[in-house]
């Protein structure tokens, strides 16, 4: 059967230092075949489809692909040969056309100059191919995300690629614009492309893959054909241990309300939103991508401006015009991006758990840096990051330890109210349960939590009480007792319950 792989790794083993992030790996995909890779962040996923792209070299191993022995040295090598990959972060040039994206390096030329009509025929012949509906001379800034990742697609076809990974490609895609990606992706496989996909949404790999491999600690532990797996095998073949409940939910008195927001309103996004939040509560957010909620967390933080509307903090007026005047209040928020808003990835990790806190630190203008020592590393034990050192530089980590060290750097600053915005985007499941029992242990010791999530088992599995947002307004309260899938999004989508 191995003759009739497209692609073949066999005995991948790669070395960073001292560290072995794959030991051995075997690796096979078919032809026109969707096939998903799973495991833990650190697990190996992305080192070995670095291998594949020819951006890490492997310490041992053989790579065969389409029946030939392959050494893949540089990215345009597989390029060349037919292997692309589509990032999770968008790659495009926003301010150029959808055309001159895709063909970026390789346009069309005539007497040394671009033949801009074979530019923009050579797409729109890609694009009928493919059924998709877009004007190649679009400029990128002003598609969705979904239509972004379709250029993304469309350009990595355009290198007649026959293997095309693709790494998280829903983590920004509303439910609809997943669907419409699982349609292209069935397409290119019925025009004998094949899928490697990557990705944490265990629903995702049971709806679109058809194999799955699962990787552990650098080792592959595990293949099946999707029909013969079970989740919860295939988590415990992730994490190496079964996880009885994901969810670790614990039910204990809520106190007083702590926060009371009243009619808070930012012109053209969001109106009149009023919710309280109490001490020991876990207060879910619900609702569908632009519905404002990551809005109104973003102006309650003080990083947008509000129009109108009263904060009160323990039942008295509050307000600020900077996060630091926030922060100062009792106010902490781990951003949905944590690369962007959250890390300073090439710190170390006590520079960055630090940097919310120097206060804390400073006698006059010096650090004092025994104690900055002492209270990291006791904040690193305290929510369990796996590290060798706390002057470990925080994007040598994996994504679930990075959103641990961004948890962290807002516990330091002991606050009252904790915003977190979609906490588990991006992390293994292993890591999520991490994230939730920090939440819990929170909320037990009298923190008043409020937790966004695009993931309806999340909200239902950690909400006290739910929220239910719809384009900028508030459109249901619904308690933890009563909190059905149907109910949130029979809501979020205009009805009533």
């Amino acid at each position: 059967m191995a003759d009739n792989f497209l692609l073949s790794m066999t005995g991948i083993s790669k070395h960073f230092g001292g560290v072995q992030a794959l030991e051995n790996v075997d690796f096979e995909v078919n032809k026109s075949e969707i096939v998903s890779v799973v495991g833990e962040n650190g697990a190996g996923k992305s080192t070995l489809m670095k291998v594949l792209l020819g951006i890490n070299h492997p310490d041992t191993g053989e790579i065969v692909f389409k029946g030939d022995v392959v050494k893949i040295s540089a990215p345009q090598i597989a390029l060349d040969m037919g292997i692309a990959m589509i990032h999770q972060e968008i790659s495009l040039i926003p301010d150029r056309t959808i055309a001159e994206n895709i063909w970026l390096g390789r346009e069309p030329m005539s007497f040394g100059f671009i033949n801009w009509k074979k530019l923009y025929e050579n797409t729109e012949f890609l694009f009928e191919k493919m059924k998709i509906k877009l004007n190649p001379k679009t400029i990128v800034r002003n598609l969705n995300v979904a239509q972004m990742q379709m250029v993304e697609i469309v350009r990595a076809i355009s290198y007649n690629s026959k293997i095309i990974i693709m790494d998280e490609p829903t983590s920004a895609l509303t439910d609809v614009e997943v669907k419409q990606l699982f349609g292209y992706i069935r397409d290119l496989k019925n025009k004998g492309v094949s899928i490697i996909y990557i990705t944490h949404k265990l629903e995702e790999v049971f709806e679109i893959a058809e194999r799955v491999v699962i990787l552990r600690d650098g080792k592959r532990v595990g293949s099946s054909v999707i029909k013969e797996i079970t989740k919860e095998r295939l988590i415990s073949l992730m994490v190496g241990r079964e996880l009885k409940n994901i969810f670790p939910k614990e039910f204990f008195p809520i106190g007083e309300v702590v926060l009371e927001a009243k009619n808070l309103t930012r012109h053209n996004v969001f109106k009149n939103i009023s919710f309280s939040v109490k001490s020991g509560e876990i207060l879910g957010i619900a609702g569908l991508m632009g519905a404002g909620r990551t809005e109104v967390m973003r102006a309650l933080f003080a990083v947008d401006k509000l129009d109108d509307g009263e904060i009160l903090l323990n039942g008295k007026k509050v307000h600020f015009n900077t996060p630091k005047q926030a922060i100062k209040k009792g106010f902490g928020m781990v951003m949905e991006d944590r690369k962007k808003f959250g890390l300073v990835s090439c710190r170390s990790l006590m520079e960055n758990i630090s940097l919310a806190n120097y206060s804390r630190y400073n006698k006059g203008p010096f650090i004092k840096r025994k104690t900055e020592v002492k209270l990291c590393k006791d904040m690193i034990e305290k929510v369990s990051i796996k590290a060798y050192s706390y002057k470990q530089r925080a994007d040598s980590l994996s994504g679930g330890n990075q959103q641990k060290v961004v948890v962290a750097k807002w516990l330091m600053t002991q606050p009252k109210v904790m915003i977190l915005d979609e906490p588990t985007r991006g992390i293994d499941v292993g890591a999520k349960r991490e994230i939730f029992r920090i939440m819990t242990q929170l909320a037990k010791m009298g923190m008043a939590i409020i937790m966004i999530s695009s993931e309806l088992p999340e909200i239902l599995g950690m909400s006290d009480r739910i929220i239910v947002m719809r384009e900028g307004e508030l459109c249901g309260e619904i308690d933890r007792k009563n909190a059905t899938q149907e109910s949130v999004m029979t809501l979020a989508f205009g009805g009533k319950n």
